[in-house]
């Protein structure tokens, strides 16, 4: 009897083991994933770190272009004392560096009938990697969309968003949000007034380094 004791409870130590190594082991492989998803987060934001070294010089002239892109090179040279070839050399070394991203025109939304500006949280069901690239992908897509953040917190996403009337909104939620199976809650917050609007980047007197 005591031998069929002994037995049963090392057949229950046996079966607690195994339980809590193969716990030990799927948490493990948890970890692993969580870290790759992470670690696969931060690569468009190593991608776009600028790969040159931006003098004074460099600083000022992009001062002066996130004010108006449109300022005359000649113009730009005379403020920073250099050439306007000099200026040329520079901005186009900037731009093929990914340092200025783009050159556009900034329009008023209220002037083009969107005065309307939103701004969403959105909580996701699951995090896979596969399926937050989607909503990524999704979200981009939306020309009412103008910017849109994937970030930590208790919401997934934050999208700013500007439309014509709240129909139109109404309209986007149920593309956007209702229509998409992997959307567990979004909360909108509608902006009274556009106090301050740009993407305008604190510039220093010196290089990056600093």
């Amino acid at each position: 009897m005591c031998a069929g004791f002994s037995a049963r409870i090392r057949s229950s130590t046996s079966q607690v083991g195994e339980y809590i190594l193969h716990s030990a082991r799927k948490l493990r492989c948890i970890l692993r994933l969580k870290m790759q998803v992470c670690f696969m987060s931060l690569l468009p934001l190593a991608r776009t770190t600028p790969e040159i070294a931006l003098d004074s010089f460099d600083l000022a002239i992009l001062k002066i272009l996130q004010k108006d892109n449109a300022t005359p090179q000649r113009t730009i040279g005379e403020a920073v004392n250099l050439s306007a070839p000099a200026v040329q050399r520079r901005i186009k070394r900037m731009e093929e560096a990914g340092v200025i991203a783009a050159n556009c025109a900034i329009v008023d939304p209220v002037k083009v009938g969107r005065p309307i500006t939103i701004f969403v949280e959105v909580e996701v069901i699951s995090e896979t990697a596969e399926l937050i690239d989607a909503a990524k992908a999704e979200f981009s897509a939306a020309p009412e969309v103008q910017q849109c953040y994937y970030v930590t917190g208790e919401a997934d996403f934050i999208l700013i968003i500007v439309v014509a009337t709240m129909a139109d909104y109404e309209a986007l939620t149920r593309r956007l949000f209702f229509g998409n199976n992997n959307v567990k809650k979004f909360r909108t917050f509608v902006a009274m007034d556009r106090v301050k609007v740009g993407l305008t980047v604190p510039l220093g007197t010196s290089g990056p380094e600093r």
